[in-house]
């Protein structure tokens, strides 16, 4: 390790970085597309799954390009994936936050949506792929992007708590079309990512975030999957 690298500023990467990676966006957006409509799928289901998973797939590999190539850096723990203290009380706060924020959309009158889920479970196959989607993959890929790179760069700039604030807002925004820009929905996932973004926070590591992203997540899944079945 050079001097210089000892020196460097946690986190070494900068706002024009995020112009870069929020650049890409649009052209991978792009690639993807093509590359599924050039490609037979024997669902609608798996093609949306393909898609998606191209989507995170190229992303993470620009998020890569920025932090680790451009910089030299070890990528992971670059992005705070590193152990963590009291596993155990994160692995339980991810089902209790899930289920307080059910009871916030019930307070808050939250409108009945159609659950994009429903269109992409069509047996047990497709089952096992959208549980291992929502509970393993989206939480890893959206960890890394918001409270691992995102956070860092906004605490930096506005301090923690607004680091926290905004890239939950951020965090929400994203997830507006698939909740069809109900601001009650957009409330529970802002809060969502405000405490993953405070256990990123306080532990130090995205990897508890993640954690308690996959519990939430999970817990919702096994909400949705009993009610389907009633």
């Amino acid at each position: 390790m050079t001097p210089e690298t000892e020196l460097r500023v946690y986190p070494f990467w900068t706002y024009e970085d995020l112009g870069l990676l929020i650049g890409s966006i649009i052209p991978i957006f792009i690639l993807a597309l093509l590359v599924v409509r050039g490609v037979p799928f024997p669902g609608a289901a798996l093609r949306a799954m393909v898609f998606q998973l191209l989507i995170y797939g190229l992303l993470l590999g620009m998020l890569y390009m920025l932090v680790s190539w451009r910089y030299a850096e070890p990528f992971w723990s670059s992005l705070g994936w590193r152990p963590f203290r009291l596993p155990f009380l994160c692995a339980a706060a991810g089902p209790l936050l899930a289920i307080s924020s059910s009871t916030l959309g019930v307070l808050l009158k939250a409108p009945p949506l159609p659950s994009p889920i429903e269109d992409l479970i069509s047996d047990r196959r497709s089952l096992f792929i959208t549980m291992l989607f929502l509970t393993v993959i989206g939480p890893v890929f959206e960890e890394l992007m918001f409270r691992g790179f995102l956070f860092p760069l906004l605490a930096r700039s506005a301090g923690p708590w607004f680091g926290i604030l905004l890239s939950a807002i951020a965090f929400a925004l994203v997830h507006g079309s698939q909740y069809h820009w109900s601001w009650q929905h957009l409330s529970v996932v802002g809060l969502a990512g405000a405490v993953f973004g405070f256990v990123r926070y306080k532990t130090n590591s995205t990897a508890a975030s993640t954690l308690v992203h996959t519990g939430y997540n999970a817990t919702l899944f096994i909400g949705f999957m009993v009610q389907r079945s009633l």
